[in-house]
């Protein structure tokens, strides 16, 4: 008894120095985190995927991308103060990463007003990749599931809802650079608001998340997730819709609907009547002897 007495005393004091809470505080964390790995490898397999895919993501960028945005996505800047051969990356999150990549409007030959769309240069793995490293920069906009703008699952009334929304929306915000049938317009500068029409709805949601150029950033604070897949739906509905007016002139309103009426309208009357006064048929009258005067 006096046996057991003795080593409880001992145990007892062992628990009370100040290396043995330690000892037990790493005991715990080890068989938490073991426990944890054991119970979770899916999890510890994304990980690694994560890892692998940032860091092709960084080969990628330091290739193609960081003669212009700097190795670490931080920009360069040139020589003429307040203006940057490429802009910082960091923090613009994986969204304006899959839209400019994805779109072909980077990477571009040489700094100018406007970055037009082309042919990509990566395909959609790489454009992943590239966008999971910047991403990995700084906390910044994550690239959009379908669910975000589509408006498949909806009922018929709840998508022609969603269209007059989405309507009201882009009339109110988007005509004044991208015209009221999405067809763009010119900016100042140089540089245009492109055409709607033909785009994926995701680049147009990443466009509105990230604000692009000169066009600015509709946060979810200024227009919600579902008020930006309104405003999607409703462009693809003015695609789907006949021109009923006939020839729609792309679209661009007065200014070539008055350029067509001038050129072809006017200059078309007038080439007419032009025409008329030439092949006009022009009397000729002999001229009459006199009278007592032989011929």
């Amino acid at each position: 008894m006096r046996l057991l007495n003795r080593s409880a005393g001992r145990i007892s004091r062992h628990r009370r120095g100040p290396v043995a809470g330690l000892v037990v505080l790493l005991l715990g964390l080890l068989l938490t985190g073991g426990l944890y790995t054991a119970f979770s490898p899916a999890q510890a397999g994304q990980a690694k995927a994560d890892e692998e895919l940032i860091k092709q993501g960084r080969e990628l960028f330091l290739v193609g991308c960081a003669s212009c945005h700097g190795q670490n996505g931080e920009g360069i800047a040139t020589v003429r103060e307040g203006y940057q051969k490429g802009p910082s990356l960091v923090g613009v999150g994986a969204a304006a990463v899959d839209f400019q990549v994805g779109t072909g409007r980077m990477p571009m030959a040489a700094p100018g007003a406007q970055a037009p769309r082309k042919q990509p240069v990566y395909n959609a793995d790489e454009t992943a990749a590239m966008a999971a490293y910047v991403a990995s920069l700084a906390p910044g906009p994550a690239i959009p599931s379908t669910g975000d703008y589509s408006i498949d699952g909806l009922s018929e009334e709840e998508r022609q809802e969603a269209i007059s929304r989405g309507g009201q929306i882009f009339l109110t915000n988007c005509t004044a650079c991208h015209n009221f049938n999405g067809s763009g317009g010119a900016m100042p500068r140089g540089g245009y608001a492109p055409t709607l029409h033909g785009v994926d709805g995701r680049y147009i949601y990443e466009a509105l998340l990230t604000g692009p150029q000169a066009m600015p950033v509709f946060s979810n604070g200024n227009l919600s997730p579902e008020e930006k897949r309104d405003v999607i739906a409703y462009l693809a509905s003015i695609q789907e819709t006949p021109e009923y007016g006939g020839f729609a002139l792309g679209g661009l309103g007065p200014v070539s609907e008055g350029m067509f009426a001038w050129v072809l309208g006017i200059g078309g009357l007038v080439g007419f009547a032009v025409w008329i006064a030439a092949h006009t048929t022009r009397s000729s009258k002999a001229p009459q002897l006199k009278e007592g005067v032989d011929a």
